[in-house]
């Protein structure tokens, strides 16, 4: 069962809903996608959708698309382009995505980028008839694409500083917010771990890829007039706010009522 979305209290129809639609948060590694996604999932009622999850979701039910992906994950190869949008594709017919919903993660290249768009514009068509205030009105609403934005240097910091206890989980940043003492865990008083892939080097290859693949994207749905920036160097609470405003603006602008 989904929320009901949000309700505009600015607005001079006060009972209308605010229907989020389709929103996709883009940026480089460590800006904070997952954190602000599963804020805004509370706020609009909408679902997080990650390639990840639907990923260890297909290959945990056995599905045709599961089984592809595991074969193609135990020869250490890359899942490839038709498998992850046949996922995605699947994913966005649940019920719980009438009202919008967030991707994270998805898409990676301009080739997903590509595909999604050709395949929002049939949901687009197909929902045509639809009222503004339906549930399914939010299927003609184009994908808003929200950047976030941090500067290299602290997005390295976030996560070469990034500490956990390995008994409550609980998270420190050497940084920014460390334990009260030194490399303990402030609730168990047990040594913090580094992940694996939060080391300096790690970090390095994930911006080239981030650098040869995503940035692409992002300049993909600049171009398209359903973009906007956001400071991602703020408090999460005030990132947050940014977000929610500038969908707020893309959502006026003219053309909202189908792509």
């Amino acid at each position: 069962m989904h929320t009901e979305p949000q309700m505009v209290v600015d607005s001079p129809a006060a009972q209308t809903p605010f229907l989020p639609g389709p929103l996709l948060l883009l940026g480089a590694p460590g800006v904070g996608k997952g954190t602000q996604a599963q804020i805004l999932m509370g706020d609009f009622g909408i679902p997080q959708i990650s390639t990840g999850e639907i990923l260890r979701q297909n290959i945990a039910l056995g599905t045709d698309l599961g089984k592809k992906a595991r074969v193609l994950m135990d020869q250490g190869l890359f899942v490839d382009d038709e498998t992850v949008n046949g996922m995605v594709a699947d994913r966005l017919h649940h019920n719980d995505v009438a009202y919008g919903y967030i991707l994270d993660g998805y898409p990676r290249t301009l080739a997903q980028a590509e595909w999604l768009d050709t395949y929002l514009a049939g949901d687009a068509l197909a929902a045509s008839g639809a009222a503004p205030g339906d549930a399914i009105f939010a299927a003609t609403l184009p994908l808003a694409a929200i950047s976030i934005r941090v500067d290299e240097t602290d997005l390295l910091r976030r996560i070469t500083g990034r500490r956990i206890c390995p008994d409550c989980k609980c998270s420190y940043n050497i940084y920014s917010q460390p334990p009260l003492v030194a490399g303990l865990c402030d609730n168990e008083n047990t040594p913090l771990i580094q992940r694996p892939d939060d080391t300096e080097e790690a970090f390095a290859q994930r911006m080239v890829e981030y650098a040869a693949k995503t940035v692409h994207v992002i300049d993909h749905y600049r171009t398209q007039g359903q973009f906007e920036e956001v400071d991602g160097s703020q408090s999460v609470g005030a990132v947050t706010a940014e977000i929610v405003a500038a969908l707020h603006r893309l959502r006026a602008r003219p053309g909202q009522e189908s792509r």
